[in-house]
């Protein structure tokens, strides 16, 4: 059976593997889910990923980050836009996540971008989710 919404299932592996302990998971590659997590290692959550060809489908493998005291770098992920309530913001109106502690993901007209760069270039776009 397909997934309705295959970005918060992306996070919801995330957030499972975390509450696991485990040192990466693997997800199902799409353009999208790739993009974000591109964002999620330039932005320090993440220590790495790898795109594995694999036999049926292809798949990124995400290596997960932990402190010296083995507590995860991610306290939290939120998806915030669903494929039955899409949520858009302005530039102008771009939500701070856990006032600038977090990070916004904005798919916008220049592509998969963090809420600050969307305000920095003044673009609005669609809000995908929130990491801190």
């Amino acid at each position: 059976m397909g997934v309705s919404d295959p970005v918060a299932d992306m996070l919801t592996k995330v957030r499972n593997a975390i509450m696991a302990k485990h040192e990466n998971v693997d997800i199902s590659v799409s353009k999208l889910k790739l993009e974000i997590i591109k964002i999620f290692k330039e932005e320090g959550y993440i220590k790495n990923y790898k795109e594995l060809e694999g036999e049926k489908h292809p798949t990124i493998r995400v290596f997960l980050k932990y402190t010296d005291k083995e507590e995860s770098v991610i306290h939290g992920i939120k998806r915030i836009s669903t494929p039955g309530r899409r949520v858009y913001a302005g530039y102008k109106d771009m939500p701070r996540v856990y006032n600038g502690y977090g990070t916004l993901i904005v798919s916008t007209s220049l592509g998969v971008i963090t809420g600050k760069h969307a305000t920095e270039k003044m673009v609005g776009g669609e809000l995908l989710c929130s990491i801190w």
